[in-house]
C-alpha cells in the first residue's frame, strides 16, 4: 500500500478510535455501562487494526508514528466536541440573583423547567438562589433566558449523576392543547 495512503488511513482511524474512547470514558463517568461496553469493543477493534499496520513498519517509516500521534491528538479533540454536542447527562443549574428571582423563576417555569428557590445572604445583602436540575442539552436555553432577564447574572453549572425526575422543557410557545391547558 502507498505510504501516504496508509499514513492518512492511520490518521483517520486513530481519530475514530480515540474519539470513541473519549466518549466511552465520559460514558463511564456518567454511569452509562451499556454504552461504555459497546464503545470499548469498537475502540479496541479499531485500535488493534491500526496498531497491527503501524507497529511492523514504524522502524523503517517513522513518519507513520507521526500520523499515529496526530490522529491520537485530533481524536481527543473530536471526541470532546462530539460529546459536547450530544450533551448526555444532567446538570444542576444555579442562578444567584438579588433582584430578579421572581421573573427568572416565572420564565423558567413557563418554559417547563422544575425550579426551586432558596433564600440566602451574600456580601451585599439578601439574595435568592434559583435552582434547576435538567438535561445538559437544555443549558444553552437556560442561559439565554437568564441573560435576557439579568445580563450580568451569576450562575453555576454542575454535572450531576442520577436525577429522580426531569420534566422536558418546552422552548417553544405553548400552542394547541398546551395553550388551552395553560389558561386554566
Amino acid at each position: 500500500m502507498n505510504f501516504w495512503i496508509l499514513g492518512i488511513l492511520v490518521f483517520f482511524a486513530r481519530i475514530i478510535d480515540v474519539s470513541v474512547g473519549t466518549f466511552r470514558t465520559i460514558s463511564i463517568v456518567h454511569g452509562r455501562t451499556k454504552i461504555a461496553f459497546f464503545l470499548a469493543i469498537i475502540e479496541t477493534s479499531v485500535w488493534l487494526i491500526v496498531l497491527s499496520q503501524v507497529l511492523p513498519q514504524v522502524v523503517e517509516k517513522p513518519l507513520l508514528g507521526v500520523f499515529y500521534a496526530f490522529g491520537f491528538a485530533t481524536g481527543n479533540v473530536v471526541g470532546i466536541i462530539v460529546e459536547k454536542r450530544l450533551a448526555m447527562g444532567y446538570i444542576n443549574f444555579r442562578i444567584i440573583t438579588k433582584d430578579h428571582a421572581e421573573e427568572i423563576t416565572e420564565r423558567l417555569r413557563e418554559k417547563g423547567f422544575i425550579v426551586t428557590t432558596f433564600e440566602g445572604e451574600g456580601k451585599s445583602g439578601k439574595v435568592t438562589e434559583v435552582y434547576v436540575a435538567t438535561e445538559r442539552k437544555a443549558l444553552a436555553g437556560l442561559v439565554k433566558i437568564v441573560k435576557e432577564i439579568e445580563p450580568d447574572a451569576f450562575y453555576i453549572t454542575e454535572l450531576t449523576g442520577t436525577v429522580s425526575k426531569i420534566r422536558r422543557p418546552t422552548m417553544v410557545p405553548a400552542t394547541g392543547w398546551r395553550a388551552v391547558q395553560k389558561k386554566k
